[in-house]
């Protein structure tokens, strides 16, 4: 079982960058396939980004490639979603999931989100 926490959410103007990171307990961190989901008020949940855990692979959202990247430490059991260029609509709750999975499926395990909030 892993536990997720995230972080790095805040109030940042159109432009600006933020760093999310997810912080996980538990073993066999390095066996789970990571993802980022937001949720923006009224709007249904959306997946944002994934990284595997076998092969590294990473995934995106079309409307963030090119301006998110997602990695992962797994000696330090955390993974990162780097946000430049923010733009409004990237406001919501973004929560962290995990699948023990070698791709990135449904997941099972979930974070309790941390705010993001693009304004000027």
């Amino acid at each position: 079982q892993l536990q997720l926490v995230e972080s790095g959410g805040a109030l940042v103007q159109p432009g600006e960058s933020l760093r999310l990171s997810c912080a996980a307990s538990g073993s066999d961190f390095d066996l789970y396939s990571i993802g980022w989901v937001r949720q923006a008020p009224g709007k249904e949940r959306e997946r944002v980004s994934c990284i595997e855990s076998l092969h590294g692979r990473t995934y995106y959202k079309d409307s963030v490639k090119g301006r998110f990247a997602v990695s992962r430490n797994n000696a330090k059991k955390t993974v990162y979603l780097q946000m430049n260029s923010l733009k409004p609509e990237d406001t919501a709750v973004y929560y962290c999931a995990a699948v023990f999975s070698d791709y990135c499926r449904e997941y099972d395990y979930w974070g309790q989100g941390t705010q993001v909030t693009v304004s000027s």
